[in-house]
């Protein structure tokens, strides 16, 4: 089971009705192995989990995949060695091993790489323009999701996916996402808990990010009424969910009924 955190589990990183012992049910009853698989930028693996585990949820950082730990298999396997520049809200440097980051605003040192994480007060006029000169000099344009938005306790806010649209327009590229809905984000994530995609479900609030794109990679695909979730978004959807819930505490009432049948 792969499953989403912020909008399923948490909603600006507290836990939502059910959640906690949803997640126990399904690990200790049902016995089914679980990846928290995110596209949040903003906290290390480690931090994730000393939050979640704060808010009851029984997880470690070995549980936890985040955009930024793909991020960092991506530039390792496609620009080893590479000079890196990275605009986010957060630091996440620690998930980022073998990443050189260097300071994009020393004239001295050109980047090769931009990487584009999660949106925050950073994404300012200055800092996109100069991540606009990199990628016209030649940088490779590297982003760990294409999120348009989140849900936070104020409501939706604004993400990097906003933005990322107007460097491709300008700078005339495209960006390499190594986040969901990436299939090699969903592939590392089977890997990691050791099953086909057949035998896997994956819960999400984005029906484009999470679900849909899990489905295509042949896992099925289970969309919650939470978080981000639109009825609008929902229904322009470029496809069906293969399962839609009121919210991730009951998960286990459908997985009940799956297997009795």
């Amino acid at each position: 089971m792969l499953i989403d955190i912020d909008g399923v589990l948490t909603v600006s990183w507290r836990p939502l009705p059910g959640a906690v012992e949803a997640l126990r049910e399904i690990r200790e009853v049902a016995g089914l192995p679980v990846a928290l698989v995110t596209n949040t930028t903003s906290r290390t693996r480690a931090s994730i989990a000393r939050t979640l585990a704060e808010a009851g949820f029984e997880v470690t950082a070995d549980d936890i995949l985040t955009a930024p730990a793909a991020t960092a298999a991506y530039v390792a396997e496609h620009f080893p060695g590479a000079r890196c520049s990275l605009l986010n809200s957060g630091d996440i440097r620690e998930d980022l091993v073998g990443v050189e980051l260097v300071d994009d605003t020393d004239t001295e040192t050109v980047p090769e790489v931009v990487i584009v994480g999660g949106a925050g007060p950073e994404f300012g006029y200055a800092a996109l323009n100069r991540a606009f000169g990199h990628l016209q000099r030649g940088a490779r344009l590297v982003a760990m999701h294409r999120n348009p938005y989140w849900r936070t306790d104020h409501g939706l806010q604004l993400d990097s996916g906003a933005f990322l649209v107007g460097l491709e327009s300008a700078a005339r590229t495209e960006a390499a996402i190594t986040g969901k809905p990436s299939p090699a984000f969903f592939e590392a994530a089977l890997t990691r808990l050791g099953v086909g995609a057949e035998e896997a479900l994956m819960i999400g609030d984005d029906i484009e990010s999470d679900v849909l794109a899990a489905q295509r990679t042949g896992m099925t695909g289970v969309l919650v009424r939470t978080g981000k979730y639109l009825p609008e978004t929902h229904h322009a959807a470029s496809g069906s969910p293969d399962h839609v819930l009121d919210s991730f505490a009951d998960l286990p009432a459908l997985l009940s009924r799956s297997t009795h049948r």
